[in-house]
């Protein structure tokens, strides 16, 4: 088992910026996906950007552009930098780490946008 823990979420001002981390408690040299997902109330649980084990990014269409997806394994971290947020990137972020026979959540950090 993993436990995922993150940090960086908070209140911020539309087109401030914000880095979310997810620190694993061990490493996995399993084949994984990282992941950022998102939820805001009344809204389904939606994936906002991904990194695979060998580099690959994929990134919501609204969000490319503005946030960039990143890891350091050395730390057993990945990170979500947010930069010119907008209002409706209000949500609970969670982070994800993924593979066959295993699927990892983070207890969520809240983020919100004022305008």
């Amino acid at each position: 088992q993993v436990q995922l823990v993150e940090s960086g979420g908070g209140l911020v001002q539309a087109g401030g910026s914000l880095r979310l981390s997810c620190a694993a408690s061990r490493s996995s040299s399993r084949t994984n996906v990282k992941g950022w997902y998102r939820q805001a109330p009344g809204n389904q649980r939606e994936l906002v950007a991904s990194i695979i084990s060998g580099g690959l990014t994929n990134y919501a269409e609204s969000v490319k552009g503005r946030f960039t997806i990143s890891r350091d394994n050395a730390k057993n971290t990945f990170y979500l930098q947010m930069n010119n947020l907008k209002p409706e990137d209000t949500a609970v972020y969670y982070c994800n780490v993924r593979g066959f026979g295993f699927d990892y959540w983070g207890q969520g950090t809240q983020v919100t946008v004022s305008s």
